[in-house]
């Protein structure tokens, strides 16, 4: 289907979230093995750069101008200048359909949504609430005939983020403990599990396991990262991070307490095993990818994964979600991943 031998040059699209970003770097190990000797180039937006930008297997980081008509104009020709052999558009809304199409690329990769098929000429799987979103960007690849079975994800964080982290836990005393963490990061509220709840988990979490907390934060979740802090006494609040220094403090902790965000995706591309307790999203989707993480809701609830952006009612997913259960799946993910003895 695709003459492996004339592909020199890569360009992969995939914009908005970091996490979604992140999913898509398990397509990365397995170009390398088709494609060996190409470079492969990366078009996304801003607050994602800096995960992809250091990676070994990621030759250039493009940015998207998403409010900038002329600024779209000039990556559109810088595109097609680059007469790039592959485009794979992850993302395939009307704008990335569009630079695809005008790439000129010998393969145009796109879903086969209505009003873009023009731009592609081999497509993704149509349904892709059929998939995690991870595998389905495997899945295309296997439509493809291309390699399929490397499923790691990836995250750059270089020596300096990983210093920065290593010099907090040394001072605040935490090199030999049981390092928890606790992100309450949620690109929407109503993913956001409430930081009391989060509180309530983590004091059980400490008593159970003699652990120590780390609240990690973006500027976004400055007010409920205190409040977690405050309502659990000893624990320990991170400095103000970029995304890749709070990655590096992620890798740090052995294990991550999260919300379907940005974070959660992060811990499981730095292998940090990760449990996240989930709402408005579908857990068998956007969950935490790979065998060493767990997932939770409270799956009896009538309006569970309902994917509304704000709780209409009184975020009961969280709110009520058993405690017990919660620290069952605590324990189920320290067990399998053999982290006490």
């Amino acid at each position: 289907m695709i003459n492996k031998s004339i592909v020199k040059k890569i360009l992969i699209i995939k914009l908005r979230g970091i996490g979604d970003v992140v999913l898509s770097t398990i397509v990365l190990d397995n170009l390398k093995s088709d494609f060996p000797d190409a470079t492969i180039d990366y078009l996304t937006d801003p607050p994602s750069i800096p995960a992809l930008e250091g990676l070994p297997n990621v030759n250039r980081v493009l940015l998207f101008p998403r409010n900038s008509t002329w600024g779209r104009i000039k990556l559109m020709n810088k595109i097609r200048n680059q007469k790039y052999d592959i485009v794979f558009d992850f993302f395939s809304n009307p704008s990335t359909a569009l630079i695809t199409f005008i790439s000129g690329s010998k393969y145009r990769i796109g879903f086969p949504y209505k009003g873009r098929k023009y731009a592609y000429n081999h497509y993704g799987p149509e349904e892709r609430s059929k998939y995690h979103a991870a595998i389905l960007h495997l899945e295309t690849l296997k439509k493809l005939s291309l390699t399929s079975t490397n499923k790691n994800l990836h995250f750059y964080i270089d020596k300096n983020d990983k210093m920065l982290a290593e010099k907090f836990i040394i001072e605040s005393n935490l090199k030999n403990s049981f390092l928890v963490g606790i992100s309450p990061s949620g690109g929407w509220a109503s993913k956001k599990c409430d930081p009391d709840v989060f509180a309530k988990i983590g004091n059980e979490v400490v008593k159970k396991y003699n652990a120590k907390i780390l609240i990690l934060w973006g500027g976004s979740d400055k007010n409920d990262a205190e409040e977690i802090h405050k309502l659990i006494p000893g624990s320990f609040l991170a400095p103000p991070t970029s995304i890749r220094e709070m990655a590096a403090f992620i890798e740090r902790c052995d294990i991550l307490l999260a919300n379907d965000s940005g974070p959660m995706h992060i811990s499981t591309a730095v292998d940090t095993p990760v449990l996240s307790i989930h709402g408005p999203t579908d857990p068998k989707l956007q969950g935490p990818f790979g065998e060493k993480h767990e997932w939770i809701n409270y799956a009896e609830l009538d309006c569970i994964i309902c994917n509304l952006l704000e709780c209409p009612r009184n975020h009961e997913c969280f709110r009520e979600l058993p405690l017990e259960r919660v620290l069952t799946k605590v324990d189920l993910l320290i067990r399998k991943n053999k982290l006490l003895s």
